[in-house]
C-alpha cells in the first residue's frame, strides 16, 4: 500500500502564514534570544526557565522546519549542538523591535510592570 501524500497547508493570506510561523508563547522569545548570537541548548534553557525540555525541543524544530533556524551538529562527546538564526529570521527583527518598543508603550498606558530579566533584552 502507498503511503498518502501530507497535506499541504493552505492559507488564506499571507498574514495569516506570518503569524502561523511565529505563534505560540515561547517561538518569540526563542528568536529574540537568537538574534545577536548563536547559542547552545542549554544556554536558551537557562534564559527560560519556564518552558519544559519537551516545549523547547518543539519549538526549536518547528523553528529549523520554518527556516527561520538552523541547527548545527557538531560530532563530539559530549554531543554539541548550536542554534543561529537564518537569513529568513533575521528578516524578523525589525518587526520583533517594534513589538519591543510597542510594549514598552503598553506596559506604560496599562501600568504592567515588566520584569527584571537575567536575558539580554534590551533592542
Amino acid at each position: 500500500m502507498a503511503a498518502k501524500k501530507p497535506v499541504k497547508e493552505q492559507y488564506k493570506c499571507p498574514f495569516e502564514l506570518a503569524l502561523n510561523l511565529v505563534n505560540g508563547k515561547w517561538k518569540g522569545l526563542v528568536l529574540w534570544f537568537l538574534f545577536h548570537e548563536t547559542r547552545r541548548y542549554g544556554q536558551i534553557k537557562k534564559a527560560y526557565p519556564k518552558i519544559t525540555q519537551k516545549m523547547l525541543t518543539q519549538t526549536l524544530k518547528d523553528l529549523e522546519k520554518n527556516k527561520l533556524i538552523s541547527r548545527k551538529v557538531y560530532a563530539q562527546i559530549p554531543p554539541k549542538v548550536e542554534y543561529t538564526i537564518t537569513k529568513e529570521g533575521k528578516e524578523l527583527y525589525p518587526i520583533f523591535e517594534m513589538l519591543y518598543k510597542w510594549g514598552e508603550k503598553m506596559s506604560k498606558t496599562l501600568d504592567v510592570d515588566i520584569e527584571e530579566n537575567k536575558i539580554k533584552c534590551e533592542i
